[in-house]
């Protein structure tokens, strides 16, 4: 018993000592600005509901660590008044991003139009945008 006491003891102190350590925050480096962002994947649709989430892929734009995709969308293609947006991490060690941004409330049986973008948490633009393309929800 005075065995099993003892194991019960240590496991207590190294659970506590695990549990109290300080956690140290990554954070991940601003690197260099892309001298050219393009979309090299994409945009596509990858769910067609009452939900629709559109996808693209980038080449790695550099700069702040946080990034947003943004969609402007909308029924008028020349109208695209309606924006959704995602914040992503960008990985410093990988040459693409890929973006996802969600699109929630949209009407059954519509068309909608839409454009793809991305900039840095502060608002500078990643410097591309898509060509306007469309969907049609169920």
């Amino acid at each position: 018993m005075n065995s099993l006491l003892r194991k019960m003891t240590i496991m207590v102190i190294v659970g506590s000592l695990l549990y109290s350590a300080p956690v140290l925050s990554q954070v991940s480096p601003t690197t260099d600005k892309s001298a050219r962002v393009r979309i090299t994947q994409g945009p596509e649709i990858e769910r067609n509901d009452f939900v629709v989430i559109i996808r693209w892929t980038s080449n790695n734009p550099g700069g702040t660590p946080e990034h947003y995709g943004v969609v402007h969308y909308g029924t008028n293609p020349k109208e695209l008044s309606q924006n959704a947006k995602s914040p992503i991490r960008l990985n410093p060690g990988h040459s693409d991003t890929i973006f996802r941004v969600r699109i929630n409330d949209l009407k059954p049986r519509t068309t909608y139009y839409y454009k793809v973008e991305a900039m840095e948490s502060n608002g500078k633009d990643d410097g591309f945008k898509s060509e306007v393309k469309q969907f049609t929800t169920n």
